[in-house]
């Protein structure tokens, strides 16, 4: 069994900051053998990747949020981090993290190489 819940998702204003977490666990998986990433999706958007960080703790982040958003993951709590800086309205979506399946896998940017989703957290950036 998987679970993947987030949460830290709000209300902010443009340059403010937010930080969102993903408490991420699988009967029989150890969450340090587990790819772990973030995607958004915005109302009449497809879902996009942000970030994703690996068992070995490799990273990609999407071009647009470079610079301001920092994935991380806490292994002895089981869960990832999205720290996001200078937020931008643009940057308004509801807010996936996403498990890969298959331990010991690379980051990835797709969606459809992610197995397990949570519920999504909302983070609404006012201007």
């Amino acid at each position: 069994q998987v679970q993947v819940v987030e949460s830290g998702g709000g209300l902010v204003q443009a340059g403010g900051s937010l930080r969102l977490s993903c408490a991420a666990s699988a009967s029989g998986r150890t969450f340090s053998e587990s790819t772990m990433g973030w995607f958004r999706q915005a109302p009449g958007k497809e879902r996009e990747f942000v970030a994703g960080i690996s068992w070995s703790f490799s990273i990609l982040y999407e071009d647009s949020v470079k610079g301001r958003f920092t994935i991380s993951r806490d292994n002895a709590k089981s869960t990832v981090y999205l720290q996001m800086n200078s937020l931008k309205p643009e940057d308004t979506a509801v807010y996936y993290c996403a498990m890969r399946m298959r331990p010991f896998m690379a980051a990835s940017t797709e969606r459809g190489d992610y197995n397990y989703w949570g519920q999504g957290t909302q983070v609404t950036v006012s201007s």
